[in-house]
């Protein structure tokens, strides 16, 4: 009987059955080896006994049982069987025998009947794999489906707990409303006066000598909240002077236009707090068709007869006292005498032995008995231009040590004039110093060159000027200091010696100023001029050489730096003296400035036009299982909240660090923090400080933002151009980026947005905003909309994670004053220029002096900065180059605080990929950064930057922590 075959298991080889109740192994299977020697000894006598008569039929049979065994064991091979069972194999040996009893064709429909049992196999197993395939792909996407469940799971839960942080944050924010009892600080509201001075009886000069602002100034018409409100008197409407002269053309024209630009000019004078009253320079009128003070001199020294200062003075006080707005006695008045083309005779001062009751008078010389501290105010001449960006004047910073050690050129005028003792004791030995074994160059002349300064008959003891400008400032240019001498005959300041104060300083000479003791320097009260000048009383005279020699290079170069800023904010033109006037009597009252002017924004949809808005996609910067922080309404920074502080308690640093005492601010990266235990103690408004004061790790530190500063929020300004679809991505990656307060698009493009084109809503207000005109500086503009006081500048085709934008958000809020950010770059020198020059270079390096703004955070403040007070020249440079906006925010930030940026995270660059080619991948973009750099560090008269060494990652980066704390970020 023909063995029967198992078909009844899919996935098993096919197995012959055995209906009787023997037990032995398959042959041909790899695992029966036992029962194939048991088979072996068996076969061989009853091989011997039939091979004589079967010789044939059994090399047939013996060739047909090798192939049915090797067909076998291949689609044994084919299903992976597994092993067999021992007890449904069937025995071989009667195989062997079955098959030796069969005819040959009996064996030959047996083979046919087991291929085509072979193919049908073949076909069912090809199904079965397909099955088998099938519910693999089907298992493998239901675990797909499970991991995005699992995913989607951590991610809610996440945005759960967010949620519940929120919740807890907004309660703590709503009883910290409902506990606050300080007011709500804002822009102060001007609160002015509405009538005309009061009449008041005169005053004699004596009372008028101790004046002082207690006594003669009336403070009632200037309230805190007024804004500082400033009255001119039109020079052509209300002259004060005698017949015969005039006030200078150039100086009353100039006056009036800069006058006109200031905040604090008002029209009506009822709301004036003080009111100005042009009284010099006053010229004789035939002098002022002479276009410069050398030739007015010159026809005043031809002059038959020298005028005595009774019978010339240039100011008719009963004019004076007949202004509309006197008031009898002259309070709040403040009398402006600024020389620019007579420096040497007595008109410099020419309200000396007047009765100028209780007005304040403002100009170059003063005797000493005449003088008022507190009250008068000493200015430099104005010897500059109307205004306007200055630099040009300037000599480079360094190298620190110049030709010369110390320089002086001059001669004392009269020649008939006397030296006390002592003077000539000083000339004696400053002399000798200059001739002495040394190898320092001096260069001290006491002594003018014939011809080169003609004096007027009528001119006041003093060493005047000699040479012309031009010889004079190469001098000063290869000076390291410039010695200045006193005044004679006791006098407390002489519109000469501030002369040669401003032309030092313009040069970067270092002004030595001898008898500083018995001086009254410019704008005194708020100028620390400790920081940009040597003060040495005359009994220093024997030592002077060893003190210039004992200045370090360092300080030298401290003191160049300050003078120079110095001279180019409150020296340098009509418009920097008028507006450092205003500014010191204002501050003298304690009034804040105005505030500083925003660019308003206009929108590049108008008024009905509704964008069209889009799903943004979810969750592609994040990872699920890290809360990066709490989800929050928008919180704008608290503005204008020191306004009454600020420049009483840090107007030291306003005057002399800052350099703009000119306005009001919002808020500025220099506040100060409080100390650790108010944010628990008292003024714990605002404050989030981490696991509410116990610390904590990953968990506790992404619900607070910790901290020394109370919570705040950035806003992101992306600068854009035709690029609309890189763009629209840029802003859905920001979906769900905790803290963002708002986004602004500036929209360099003349051409407006396409009507369909789809914003992607991404929780927080997206304004777009149209540019002026197409400029990279419009990244800087100080946007009203812009209500933070971080804001991260981004590129439109940056890309990145929400955990780097944070940490780097982090990092500034404890560097608020400096740029932090993303990819650093630094300037290198070129060793190959003989001239020295810098090269702009983004190789990877261990120093860097840069953070590019395409991705960096900074302070609203620097904005500010960046449109109104840098020079105008670099703004142009950078729309000639197209280029380098990032290098100038650099620039600017080191010169203010002199500090490097700082940069976060271990990325060199941050643009995405696939985005189109941007202006930095032009061929030209590196060639016009190196001369930028070169470009800038001529305006600034130095290079700003700073090296720094080091970058800032999160606290527990690469730290081994347990397993039941989180890192505080994942991967920073």
């Amino acid at each position: 009987m023909p063995p029967a075959y198992d078909l009844g298991h899919s996935g098993e080889a096919y197995q012959p059955l055995d209906t009787g109740s023997g037990g032995g192994n398959d042959a041909c299977a790899p695992n029966s080896s036992s029962a194939q020697i048991r088979h072996s000894m068996g076969f061989r006598t009853s091989w011997m006994r039939q091979f004589r008569r079967y010789k044939l039929p059994m090399v047939l049979l013996m060739l047909l049982f090798l192939v049915s065994c090797l067909a076998y064991r291949i689609l044994s091979v084919e299903q992976d069987a597994p092993p067999l069972d021992l007890h449904r194999s069937s025995p071989l040996l009667d195989a062997y025998e079955d098959f030796s009893a069969m005819r040959a064709g009996d064996l030959k429909m047996r083979i046919e009947e087991m291929v085509r049992i072979k193919s049908t196999v073949s076909v069912e197993l090809r199904e079965l794999e397909s099955r088998r395939q099938k519910l693999q792909s089907d298992i493998s996407q239901y675990n797909q489906k499970i991991e995005e469940l699992k995913q989607e799971l951590l991610r809610e839960q996440t945005e759960l707990e967010r949620l519940k942080i929120s919740v807890e944050q907004a309660q703590v924010a709503q009883r910290e409303a409902v506990q606050r009892n300080t007011p709500d600080l804002a822009l102060p509201r001007s609160f002015l006066p509405n009538t005309l001075p009061r009449k008041n009886n005169p005053i004699t000069g004596g009372m008028a000598a101790s004046c002082e602002m207690h006594n003669c100034f009336n403070h009632s018409r200037c309230s805190l909240t007024s804004g500082f409100p400033v009255y001119l008197y039109d020079p052509d409407e209300h002259s004060v002077q005698r017949k015969g002269y005039d006030i200078d053309g150039f100086l009353k024209t100039t006056l009036k236009q800069t006058l006109g630009y200031n905040a604090h000019i008002v029209k009506d004078p009822k709301h004036a707090c003080i009111y100005l009253v042009l009284v010099g320079e006053a010229l004789l009128e035939q002098d002022l068709l002479r276009n410069n003070r050398y030739a007015a001199q010159e026809a005043e020294h031809q002059q038959p007869s020298t005028p005595t200062l009774e019978n010339d003075c240039p100011v008719d006080m009963e004019k004076l006292y007949s202004l509309p707005y006197w008031g009898g006695d002259g309070r709040n008045h403040v009398l402006l005498n600024l020389a620019r083309r007579d420096l040497t005779s007595h008109r410099t001062n020419p309200l000396y032995r007047q009765n100028t009751m209780r007005a304040i008078v403002v100009q170059s010389a003063f005797e000493r008995e005449q003088f008022r501290p507190g009250y008068d105010l000493i200015v430099p001449p104005i010897l500059g231009p109307p205004g306007g960006d200055v630099w040009q004047e300037c000599a480079e910073m360094v190298p620190a040590r110049r030709k010369y050690l110390l320089t002086y050129q001059g001669e004392l005028r009269p020649k008939q004039s006397s030296l006390n003792p002592l003077d000539a004791f000083i000339l004696e030995h400053l002399a000798d110093m200059a001739k002495g074994a040394t190898q320092d160059q001096f260069v001290l002349q006491f002594q003018c060159v014939p011809a080169t300064e003609l004096q007027e008959g009528d001119s006041l003891p003093d060493w005047t000027l000699c040479g012309s400008d031009s010889s004079r400032r190469q001098l000063l240019k290869d000076s390291t200091f410039s010695l200045i001498l006193p005044p004679l005959n006791g006098r407390v300041s002489s519109t000469l010696m501030l002369a040669r104060i401003y032309e030092a300083l313009r040069s970067g000479a270092v002004p030595v100023i001898l008898g500083a003791d018995e001086l009254r320097l410019p704008y005194a009260e708020t100028v620390d001029w400790r920081r940009t000048a040597l003060l040495l009383p005359k009994a220093r005279i024997t030592e002077l050489h060893f003190l210039l020699r004992a200045v370090q290079d360092a300080d030298l170069l401290l003191l160049r730096r300050q003078g120079r800023l110095i001279w180019e904010r409150y020296l340098s033109s009509v418009q920097a003296t008028v507006d450092t006037v205003i500014a010191s009597l204002r501050d003298r009252l304690g009034i804040p400035p105005r505030p500083v002017p925003s660019v308003i924004a206009q929108s590049v949809f108008n008024s009905t036009f509704i964008p069209l808005k889009s799903d943004p996609p979810v969750g592609l910067d994040t990872e699920p299982e890290e809360s990066l922080g709490p989800i929050e309404p928008p919180y704008p920074s608290p503005a204008f909240r020191r306004n009454y502080t600020i420049l009483r308690m840090q107007a030291k640093e306003a005057w002399n660090d800052w350099l703009d005492p000119f306005y009001l601010y919002p808020q500025l990266p220099f506040d100060p923090a409080l100390p650790s235990e108010a944010k628990f103690m008292g003024s714990h408004t605002g404050f989030r400080p981490i696991g509410k004061g116990l610390g904590g790790a990953g968990k506790e530190f992404g619900e607070s933002l910790g901290g020394n500063y109370p919570r705040e929020q950035f806003t992101i300004v992306m600068l854009t151009y035709e690029r609309e679809q890189v763009l629209m991505d840029s802003l859905g990656r920001l979906y769900g980026l905790p803290y963002l307060h708002k986004v602004v698009v500036v929209w360099n493009s003349p051409k407006p947005p396409l009507d369909d084109l789809r914003w992607p809503d991404i929780g927080v207000p997206v304004a777009v905003l149209r540019a002026p005109r197409n400029s990279l500086n419009n990244r800087f503009l100080p946007f009203d909309v812009i209500e933070t006081e971080a804001v991260l500048s981004v590129d439109d085709d940056a890309h990145l994670r929400h955990d780097e934008i944070l940490f780097g958000f982090r990092v500034w809020r404890e560097h608020r004053d400096r740029v932090v950010g993303f990819p650093g770059r630094y300037h290198a020198w070129d060793l190959g220029n003989p001239n020295g020059q810098w090269h702009y270079n983004s190789n990877y390096s261990c120093e860097l002096s840069m953070v590019l703004t395409g991705a960096a955070f900074v302070h609203k403040y620097y904005l500010y900065l960046y449109t109104y007070h840098l020079p105008q020249a670099i703004r142009d440079k950078v729309d000639e180059y197209m280029n380098c906006e990032d290098i100038a925010m650099n620039f600017l930030v080191s010169h203010i605080t002199r500090k490097p940026p700082v940069k976060v995270t271990s990325r060199w660059t941050f643009r995405c990929t696939g985005c189109p080619v941007s202006l930095s991948e032009d061929d030209t973009h590196f060639q016009e950064r190196h001369k930028c750099i070169n470009f800038f560090s001529r305006v600034f008269g130095y290079t700003p930057l700073l090296n720094t060494q080091y970058r800032a990652d999160s606290i527990l980066f690469k730290t081994r922590i347990p397993h039941d704390k989180q890192k505080c970020f994942k991967y920073i």
